[in-house]
């Protein structure tokens, strides 16, 4: 808003049409009088009439002889609107101010208008009956010049108004959706929310970063950033979310779409893998699957493709470097009756007992009956908040469509937290991180997307396929 108003009045200026004013200053006096006495009254007499004077100057008696003398192309109104008179208190003096487009013609009419006003003011105060002359007189002090530069538009307060103004509207519009906005911003307010409703605690808070569309694994990509601690804290705190009955299965979703859950679901599963745990992915957001186009896999072969009994699980696991993946499948007619079914729940049983931990990727709660369905299935979720985005009343909705089917809310992930406030608290991980060496930055390099397993491939092919891979970056 600020920038705008600025640029309001830069256009203001340089569109406006250049107006220019010229100023003739006359004398009043009264004539007659030759002790002290006569002349102070007479000085009296003058300040209290010259304030009725300067009403003339704009009349008809004035404006019309001065049109019809310079062959103005206006009206007598029209001249009457561009003449402005001023008569300062205490003084004897008049001034007469001509504004027009053009320079040169507002000192003419200014002169003109200042001999016609003072003929006008010696014609009024004449006596009646009486040829002896005016005792008002008014004689022109200083006539108007040519002015050099135009009083309209000023280009410096023009921007400084249009700067003040942008600032003050910037700001009550800030303090406007302020006051309307009720999206969670950071993981304290979105704390106090879950708080109120009696609900889980806030696990961990994802530092907002515009790489995460290009690296899906935070950790694969920069070990040290703020966003892979993110997950390693909700790792962490995770194992301690339920210590009578650790979560295996675990359920990852958010009140509505693109709140970042699959990218939480994959982040995960990284971070539970990097201490050596064997972990599994499962795509099971059969309306707007994303796990495989973020890391470079099959879809068309994966969850519904088991369910149906086309293919075995063993075939359709795909590995997504150190961990992984049952992708989503081919998009069925219907997911929730799929999700719901002892099918589904056979095949999430068969995986806890292959895998130290199982995370799921689910639908949005709130628009879809397909998250609570698979409830039996699953050992608690974890519910996702993208800040700036998620609302107040939409977590606590999620929380109590949660709570109906007797699974755990394990606790709730910030995601996209602003980095200041919430990165603060992981500015220090750039300045303690390890140097890396040559070979770990070209590792590094290399694209998640080539290390993918398509199904049928074994494991050795695949580790033959990684090794020519990392071979061919090798200086």
């Amino acid at each position: 808003m600020a920038l705008l108003g600025t640029g309001t009045g830069i256009l203001t200026s340089t569109l406006d049409t250049p107006e220019y004013r010229a100023t003739t200053t006359l004398f009043a006096s009264l004539q007659g009088g030759d002790d002290t006495s006569q002349l102070n009254q007479g000085n009296a007499f003058t300040q209290a009439r010259v304030q009725s004077y300067a009403d003339v100057a704009a009349s008809p008696e004035v404006t019309r002889p001065v049109v019809q003398r310079l062959r103005l192309k206006m009206t007598p109104a029209q001249l009457a609107a561009r003449i402005s008179a001023e008569a300062p208190l205490n003084t004897v003096l008049v001034r007469l101010t001509v504004t027009d487009t053009r320079a040169a013609r507002a000192a003419r009419i200014s002169n003109a208008v200042a001999a016609r006003f003072a003929y006008v003011i010696r014609e009024l105060e004449r006596p009646e009956e009486s040829d002896s002359p005016s005792p008002v007189r008014l004689t022109v002090t200083q006539p108007a010049t040519v002015p050099t530069a135009p009083s309209s538009p000023n280009p410096p307060v023009n921007v400084a108004l249009g700067l003040a103004v942008g600032l003050l509207l910037g700001l009550g519009l800030g303090v406007a959706l302020e006051t309307v906005d009720t999206s969670v911003r950071d993981s304290k307010a979105l704390a106090d929310c879950l708080a109120g409703a009696g609900g889980p605690a806030v696990l961990s808070s994802i530092v907002q970063d515009p790489r995460a569309a290009r690296q899906p694994v935070s950790l694969r990509d920069d070990t040290h950033s703020p966003r892979a601690e993110g997950f390693r804290k909700l790792r962490v705190n995770l194992q301690f979310a339920d210590v009578d009955q650790r979560p295996k299965v675990i359920a990852v979703t958010s009140p509505l779409p693109r709140e970042g859950k699959s990218s939480v679901s994959v982040n995960l599963a990284a971070t539970l893998a990097e201490e050596g745990a064997k972990v599994c992915l499962i795509d099971c957001d059969l309306r707007r699957p994303s796990i495989a186009p973020a890391l470079g896999l099959v879809r068309d072969a994966g969850l519904t493709t088991v369910l149906v009994g086309q293919a075995e699980l063993h075939q359709v696991l795909q590995s997504a470097g150190s961990f992984a993946v049952l992708t989503s499948g081919m998009i069925p007619p219907n997911p929730t009756q799929l999700l719901g079914s002892t099918h589904f729940s056979a095949l999430l049983h068969t995986l806890a007992e292959q895998f130290d931990h199982v995370v799921v990727d689910t639908p949005p709660v709130l628009p879809f009956a397909d998250t609570p369905a698979m409830a039996p299935a699953v050992d608690g979720y974890l519910l996702v908040a993208r800040s700036g985005r998620t609302s107040r009343s939409q977590v606590i909705d999620a929380l109590r469509i949660l709570e109906r089917v007797n699974v755990p809310v394990l606790g709730a992930v910030m995601n996209a937290a602003p980095a200041r406030g919430e990165g603060e608290a992981y500015g220090y991980a750039y300045k303690y991180r390890p140097k890396q060496s040559r070979k770990a930055r070209l590792t590094a390099l290399v694209s998640p997307r080539r290390a993918a397993v398509v199904p049928n491939l074994g494991k050795k092919a695949a580790e033959k396929h990684a090794a020519s891979v990392s071979a061919k970056t090798r200086p």
